[in-house]
């Protein structure tokens, strides 16, 4: 009974947001006071649970949320970004422009969410492919293919940092493991599919926007600009790699564990950004500090859906729903890290929305952890890799493609869609390859 409440609440789900376009955060909290009522909860114990769910995972997430957005902010907003992808697109040289853009696509991405980083760099796309008179979607692809990617596996982007906290993972070795899953990953969905996409090619649409392009003299150098970042994946990664090798009492390590927290790692990035990009590069500290504000905007709804999300965990949590399904994987032979990728993928076809697909994923399978031993930080790779298959016309970002790449609905079925559930199957088959290497 309590996984049929769960199945019919995933379909409530579905038909709030899909059919009657319900607001991803009020269709989660409703959904969540629905199951917790229908698991037996009283209208107030479901009240407290929502409460505790929302409380502990914005909690952990708001200051890291809060940071990443600023210090994405202040990269664009500086022409920072701008610095970091024409310098890689002229050292690459005309016949790596492709791979140029893969690098400078992960390096913006790690520091903004996807949307963001898409349009910020299609201008430096569209000035490639007029320069060097080459193929659109050939120069464009594998730098979408490396946002996506960042997305997908990476922290300290929203959706993996989520999911980690949901699930208790060590952030650093999820990172880790990330960078190893994403380096063939987005060399095979970037430069190498783009290859096949030459029947597809089309002109950059004409009067789309005009985007705010930088002079010589307004942007920083480039080593502060790739050094502002990734500062703080350098430090998640270097605690994580001293959490691996030096003991606990260390006091090397300990002192690495603070500053490549998450939250502090950004707040550091974010700190030497306002001065480097910002007050050092000549910018009024009132207009610095209005970059940091305004960027707080642009996630606001996402902050709300991760905490829909949460509040959905915690109430399958305290309605006992999770020791349920936790008694039902003992000794079940399925592997958690595929049906972790099943979940996330079934949801993402049906609602769109890859983070809410992670989310809610996230929270009908953390009670599998304690029962199976599985790596909490595979365990968020595998739903990040399923939270991205198969995009469709339900969700934003194959609008967006198929705009800027002035593509028909069926050109970017053929191309971004098969794009990202490349992403998608290629991470699982990196996440089950790592299982096998590392238990």
């Amino acid at each position: 009974m309590p996984i049929t409440i769960i199945a019919l609440g995933v379909v409530l789900l579905l038909v709030l947001m899909i059919v009657f376009k319900a607001n991803g955060f009020i269709a989660l909290v409703f959904v969540s006071a629905v199951v917790g009522i229908a698991e037996g909860m009283t209208p107030l114990a479901v009240i407290a649970s929502i409460q505790k769910g929302i409380g502990g995972t914005l909690g952990s997430l708001a200051m890291i949320l809060g940071f990443g957005a600023m210090l994405g902010k202040l990269v664009s907003d500086t022409g920072a970004a701008q610095r970091v992808a024409t310098t890689l697109i002229n050292a690459f040289g005309k016949q790596r422009v492709q791979w140029a853009l893969m690098v400078t696509g992960l390096i913006v991405g790690l520091a903004m969410f996807y949307e963001i980083g898409f349009v910020l760099l299609l201008p430096l796309v569209f000035t490639v492919v007029a320069a060097a008179g080459m193929p659109l979607l050939y120069v464009g692809v594998p730098m979408v293919a490396a946002l996506s990617v960042t997305h997908c596996f990476l922290p300290p982007h929203p959706g993996p940092t989520a999911i980690a906290t949901i699930f208790g993972a060590n952030l650093g070795t999820t990172l880790l493991y990330g960078i190893v899953i994403t380096i063939p990953t987005v060399i095979i969905a970037g430069p190498l599919f783009s290859r096949f996409l030459k029947n597809f090619e089309k002109e950059p649409p004409e009067g789309l926007y005009n985007p705010k392009i930088f002079a010589e003299h307004e942007m920083p150098g480039f080593g502060i600009s790739i050094f502002a970042a990734i500062i703080p994946v350098i430090l998640m990664a270097v605690a994580a790699v001293f959490e691996l090798t030096l003991p606990k009492e260390n006091a090397v390590r300990q002192f690495f564990e603070f500053i490549g927290n998450p939250a502090v790692a950004l707040f550091i990035s974010v700190v030497i950004a306002v001065f480097t990009l910002g007050l050092r590069n000549g910018r009024k500290a009132e207009d610095v500090m209005e970059m940091c504000s305004s960027s707080i905007a642009s996630i606001a709804m996402i902050v709300f859906i991760i905490a829909g999300g949460g509040a959905f965990k915690q109430v399958l949590v305290d309605s006992g729903v999770g020791e349920y399904i936790a008694g039902m994987m003992k000794g079940s032979s399925l592997s958690p890290l595929l049906m972790c990728w099943t979940v996330a993928a079934m949801l993402r076809v049906a609602l769109g929305s890859a983070t809410v697909a992670a989310i809610t994923t996230a929270g009908i399978v953390t009670p599998i952890i304690a029962v199976t031993h599985a790596d909490p930080a595979l365990m968020v790779l595998a739903v990040g890799s399923g939270s991205v298959i198969a995009s469709h016309v339900n969700d934003p970002g194959f609008w967006l493609f198929k705009g800027y790449f002035n593509l028909s609905v069926t050109e970017t079925l053929r191309t971004w869609t098969v794009m990202e559930t490349l992403i998608s199957v290629l991470g699982l088959a990196g996440v089950l390859i790592l299982d096998t290497i590392i238990h």
